[in-house]
């Protein structure tokens, strides 16, 4: 079956330069966005049911910017002014950046790692006289946590927000012939939407180990894989899929 429509379960780019809107006219084919999940914030009053003073720590970690946002956001609602020694190690260079929306970037002390979290960890161990916070989603990779408790510094963790499935009924009689998965959530998302799910001719692309594995083990097959060594991008791997299919 030729490929002339794609699915994928992340919000519509910002920009008319995503690479998903060449891979659409390059190939011929339809490329619908719809995000599967969402972000809920946890209230001022649940987060005071944590038993986290927020005050009482001396550095944040963040590992996204959804993150950066919600701190800021409970500060806020806390009526909290984050003193200015406040230190922030950041998982990334982007999400150091987007710090800027909140503070005075050149008069703090921020720490930025190469994206990955084991590079982030042996910052953070350079600086074991630190009170850490480290704001969560619900859920979240339990990967974090467990390796701030083998490691020996002084943290708090707390949930600041939820992602939650999506209502997607109104896709219910829409046929895609790829659907496109960048996290776990979205698998559960569609699953709760759709219980009755069933792959049949659908092909499935996954970003990620976490995603690959999430999607086994809901019993689909996944036809597309990214990064790989051939398309380190997810659309490099969808316009290799789509041009072996779509071949006359």
């Amino acid at each position: 079956m030729k490929i002339k429509r794609i699915l994928v379960s992340q919000p519509k780019p910002d920009t008319d330069k995503s690479p998903y809107f060449d891979l659409a006219e390059k190939n011929n084919v339809i490329v619908d966005f719809r995000p599967f999940i969402h972000v809920e914030p946890v209230s001022a009053k649940e987060f005071r049911q944590q038993k986290i003073n927020l005050l009482e720590h001396t550095a944040v970690i963040f590992t996204s910017k959804t993150a950066i946002d919600h701190f800021f956001r409970i500060a806020e609602s806390l009526r909290l002014v984050i003193p200015n020694t406040m230190k922030y190690f950041c998982i990334s260079e982007a999400a150091a950046h987007y710090l800027q929306k909140y503070i005075v970037y050149r008069k703090r002390k921020i720490f930025v790692s190469t994206g990955k979290f084991d590079d982030l960890a042996d910052e953070l161990a350079k600086h074991k006289g630190e009170n850490f916070f480290l704001p969560l989603s619900d859920p979240h990779k339990p990967e974090i946590p467990r390796k701030f408790n083998k490691m020996k510094i002084k943290y708090s963790k707390a949930i600041l927000y939820r992602t939650v499935s999506s209502d997607l009924s109104d896709l219910k009689d829409v046929n895609y012939d790829i659907l496109v998965f960048y996290s776990p959530s979205g698998i559960a998302s569609l699953f709760h939407n759709f219980p009755d799910f069933k792959q049949n001719n659908t092909r499935i692309a996954t970003f990620g180990n976490s995603t690959l594995k999430a999607v086994k083990d809901a019993g689909l097959s996944v036809d597309i894989k990214a990064p790989a060594p051939q398309a380190p991008s997810m659309t490099m791997a969808l316009e290799n899929f789509i041009r072996k299919e779509n071949k006359p």
